[in-house]
């Protein structure tokens, strides 16, 4: 069995905290670690005993919700709760940073950030990044590395589309299925 990558490792447990976001518009979670061991997690969501946007709705302002305290953030303050140093550390986040956020993680210290998904990647962002010397690297994450079935399930719709074949399903609607299973794998075409 061949082991999970550590970026995939650290980025399927920032996908597994942005779940407990309480917000409506994007769940987003960020994982702070150092070296090769997380040392705080954080979600987007409200102040601990205030009201969440998925209860009362947002609170925007300006086209932002101001309820909401951005995952990295929330991660970051996790570490100045607990008195866990975030200096050279790296942050693994679903989504690029905000400009707020950015300016936090570069004051914070850590110097790699590794994100799955592009969502409003402000320039400045980009630049308070390569001024501060910060890596910024794309990694999404790949769910067939935490499925440890992908490969049954893969042949199991294979084999599937073949008998809707040999039972004389149209090809128009046979191509349809194939081209929906193919998405839903994310990987190379279904043969058939």
């Amino acid at each position: 069995m061949e082991r999970i990558s550590w970026d995939q490792y650290f980025m399927a447990q920032s996908h597994l905290l942005a779940l407990r976001s309480t917000c409506t518009r994007l769940m987003v979670g960020a994982t702070i670690v150092r070296e090769k061991r997380i040392i705080a997690g954080g979600y987007n969501g409200s102040v601990s005993g205030g009201a969440h946007c998925i209860d009362e709705g947002c609170y925007v302002v300006d086209n932002h919700c101001i309820r909401t305290i951005h995952a990295e953030v929330n991660a970051l303050l996790q570490c100045a709760k607990f008195g866990v140093g975030t200096e050279g550390a790296e942050l693994y986040v679903t989504h690029f940073p905000c400009v707020h956020c950015s300016k936090a993680i570069i004051q914070a210290g850590i110097k790699r950030i590794f994100y799955a998904n592009d969502y409003k990647n402000h320039p400045y962002a980009k630049e308070l990044f390569q001024a501060a010397g910060v890596e910024v690297n794309q990694v999404e994450l790949e769910m067939v590395s935490i499925d440890q079935h992908h490969l049954d399930k893969l042949k199991l719709t294979a084999e599937l589309l073949e008998r809707l074949e040999q039972a004389g399903v149209e090809q128009q609607e046979l191509q349809q299925l194939r081209n929906e299973a193919n998405t839903l794998f994310m990987q190379a075409p279904i043969k058939g």
